[in-house]
């Protein structure tokens, strides 16, 4: 039996305890952190280059990639790491930064998404308030207020959880920590504080769901009163890729955290954590990038910059 006030560090659960499938572990989880790292870097350099992207929708879009490399960069290295090195130890102060980072991120994203629907509604269903609607200075306010939110939620959050005495050892079922696990350490009748505080969070993105959900019924309705087949496609075009990460964000979090305990086991929280973690960072550019042909436009004039840059260089270099 321990306090929380003599625990040094957690152990985490580990992927595989053989040596072979830890190698593997390790280079599956580089390969889609790496992955991860070009596709939302590469959204965010060819936002930030290209000035005919420097609108509401591709602001609100290199928030969001800027918020996926934080949400995988705070979970894949470390458990990469363990798995190289044969460990599963992570220290008190990093278990707490971890589960900081984790929920920041998670809360940002999720108004960060609320926030994108609203300007797809704006844009389809009230064209000629755009401008006046979504300026410049308001989308910068809703993006600060968006990152703002999941500070003080974040925040709240981490110091409700770590002001628990845990007493039930320190090892997580988990590969990185997260409130859940911890909580099951702790040996106070205080936790009903943090039950309270997952209520509340609850209701605060489902509030979030259903605002999206009307969104979108009021979009749908509006394009398809659209004449033209073009102007339909072109609406659908930077409509889906929203809602089709909207639905994989919320579906996979309902899954880990709404899933029935007489279905739950270690395995299966490892799973459906992994799902929750990696897959939505490493996915999301793929889903941005696939039906959106303006970033496509522009990324392939980046990509084709870069190279004739490089190739300058080396025939310069050459010559010299």
């Amino acid at each position: 039996m321990s306090n929380s006030s003599s625990i040094t560090q957690f152990l985490l659960l580990p992927f595989t305890d053989t040596r072979e499938l830890q190698l593997l572990h390790f280079w599956l989880f580089l390969g889609i952190y790496l992955a991860a790292l070009l596709g939302n870097g590469l959204i965010i350099t060819t936002i930030a280059w290209d000035q005919h992207l420097h609108t509401p929708m591709y602001f609100f879009l290199l928030n969001l990639s800027v918020i996926d490399l934080g949400s995988i960069s705070t979970t894949l290295p470390k458990s990469m790491a363990n798995s190289l090195w044969q460990t599963r130890a992570i220290s008190y102060a990093g278990c707490a930064a971890q589960v900081f980072l984790v929920v920041f991120l998670a809360s940002a994203e999720y108004w960060l998404l609320t926030i994108m629907a609203y300007d797809r509604y704006i844009v389809i269903c009230k064209p000629l308030h755009y401008g006046t609607l979504l300026g410049s200075r308001a989308c910068v306010h809703m993006a600060a207020a968006a990152w703002a939110t999941g500070f003080l939620y974040s925040l709240l959050h981490t110091a409700n959880t770590f002001a628990l005495p845990l007493c039930k050892g320190h090892v997580l079922d988990q590969f990185f920590c997260e409130i859940p696990q911890i909580l099951k350490l702790s040996c106070s009748n205080t936790y009903l504080r943090e039950v309270w505080f997952l209520l509340v969070s609850f209701l605060v993105v489902f509030s979030c769901f259903v605002f999206i959900f009307f969104s979108y019924v009021q979009i749908f309705r509006a394009v398809l009163r659209i004449p033209s087949e073009q102007g339909r496609h072109k609406a659908f075009s930077t409509g889906l890729p929203h809602l089709a990460v909207v639905s994989l964000f919320i579906s996979i979090d309902a899954l880990a955290y709404l899933k029935p305990p007489s279905i739950s086991s270690p395995s299966l929280d490892l799973a459906v954590s992994f799902l929750y973690s990696v897959v939505p960072p490493a996915v999301n550019p793929l889903i941005y990038s696939m039906r959106n042909q303006e970033l496509k436009d522009a990324l392939r004039k980046l990509m084709a910059g870069c190279f004739s840059k490089a190739i300058n260089f080396l025939s310069s270099a050459h010559h010299s």
